[in-house]
């Protein structure tokens, strides 16, 4: 691997950082700002500020890969989407000035998610045409991602406190750094696998839905990555509003970012060892009992009686997060072709980010309609009824693996 490639994937490692941060600055204080920019108090407010930018990452992301493809290049665009996107933070604190009001700052929301998914998905898409192996380009992505989660919520709480619009300023700031990083990377560094018209063929959904279809057993890992994603758009919208809850724990909106912490620094730092430990061991451990862990300690937070027990099990979440997380993604390179690898990961981030969308509606009107204890019920208690209910098929498709997931010293010798 030369410096070359070293060089890039740091700086498109820190491209995706940074727009992490910029996302996840904005949630710690999602409560004060909605009232902020014109909506009433209360947790409906909060999911459709949320649904909005998801909603868009969904609808455009596919938009980005398609025209990054057919321009044979990809920079332009991520630095045209990060730029975009914090003018868009800029517009969003400008809408009360104005007198538009929460249906022109839902709007924006939309037009800034559909910008700033440009950057991040392509940064992403970037790091996986780099040489040096697949498996330590996505782990710069994935730990990324995870650092940058962390790094927003603590700091985007913070700043919350200090001000409800802090956070967007900050944002705004950090995606701007964001695209002059991005602006650094040199596009002839890359190595796509597939031709340009083969690449614009595989990022339409149709077809690779059609690889779902076809491949034996590819359903069940996009099933766990949808639902594990739903359990963390649940923590991002619900998890906010459930530990500044007066009624609950009272936390500052630092005191909140803090926690939601807990949960993303071990998920950041964990998913490289235990992707390694998937690799040992099999599948079948970290995806299966991993989620029945992490059910139930979604359900423990939601039921904590006190603070300490309750930040606990956020970092329990965490850790079985990291558990899952590379295990499941790993489960999809296990099962495809590698000509349709592509097409496969693209479709597992496509029921991911439906998994995220899930998360804020589910959850948002979960805690409106029944309240805190039995949205985490509901939550946590479908990780379980997934584990559970695909437990034969993940069997099934490790045959080779003992009774705990271990397995066969033949097998393990080889995978090594």
């Amino acid at each position: 691997m030369s410096d070359d490639d070293r060089g890039e994937r740091r700086l498109l490692g820190a491209v995706v950082l940074a727009v992490l941060i910029s996302q996840v600055l904005l949630y710690p204080g999602v409560p004060d700002l909605v009232v902020a920019l014109g909506a009433p108090a209360g947790i409906d407010a909060g999911m459709w500020f949320l649904v909005a930018e998801f909603g868009a990452f969904v609808s455009f992301a596919v938009v980005w890969g398609a025209a990054s493809d057919a321009l044979g290049k990809r920079v332009p665009l991520i630095v045209a989407g990060a730029l975009g996107g914090a003018t868009s933070y800029l517009a969003l604190a400008a809408v009360p000035g104005l007198g538009l009001g929460f249906r022109a700052a839902l709007v924006v929301r939309v037009v800034g998610g559909a910008l700033t998914i440009g950057a991040f998905s392509l940064a992403i898409t970037s790091l996986m045409d780099l040489r040096g192996g697949n498996g330590r380009n996505m782990g710069a992505a994935g730990t990324a991602i995870g650092l940058g989660a962390a790094v927003g919520s603590v700091v985007g709480g913070a700043l919350a406190d200090l001000d409800p619009f802090y956070p967007v300023y900050a944002g705004a700031a950090v995606l701007a750094v964001a695209g002059l990083l991005a602006s650094t990377v040199d596009d002839s560094t890359a190595t796509p696998g597939r031709s340009v018209e083969d690449s614009r063929e595989d990022a339409g959904f149709r077809h690779v839905l059609s690889r779902a279809r076809t491949t034996r057993g590819l359903l069940v890992p996009l099933a766990f990555g949808f639902v594990d994603r739903l359990t963390a758009g649940f923590f991002a919208l619900v998890g906010v509003y459930y530990f500044q809850d007066p009624g609950t724990f009272g936390l500052s909106a630092a005191g909140a970012g803090a926690t939601l912490a807990l949960f993303f620094v071990p998920f950041a730092l964990l998913q490289s060892p235990f992707g390694s430990l998937s690799d040992r061991v099999g599948r079948f451990l970290p995806v299966v009992v991993g989620s029945v862990a992490y059910g139930v300690a979604t359900v423990g937070v939601g039921v904590a009686p006190v603070y300490p027990l309750a930040a606990g099990l956020m970092v329990l979440v965490g850790v079985c997060g990291a558990l899952m997380a590379p295990a499941t993604m790993a489960l999809v390179t296990d099962l495809v072709e590698p000509e349709a690898r592509g097409a496969a990961m693209g479709l597992f981030n496509v029921f991911g980010s439906l998994g995220f969308l899930a998360g804020f509606l589910v959850g948002g009107s979960a805690t409106e309609a029944f309240g805190y204890t039995p949205a985490f019920l509901a939550v946590g208690g479908l990780e379980l009824a997934i584990a559970l209910a695909l437990f034969p098929a993940v069997r099934a498709l490790a045959p080779g693996e003992g009774l705990l997931g271990l397995r066969g010293d033949a097998e393990r010798s080889t995978s090594e």
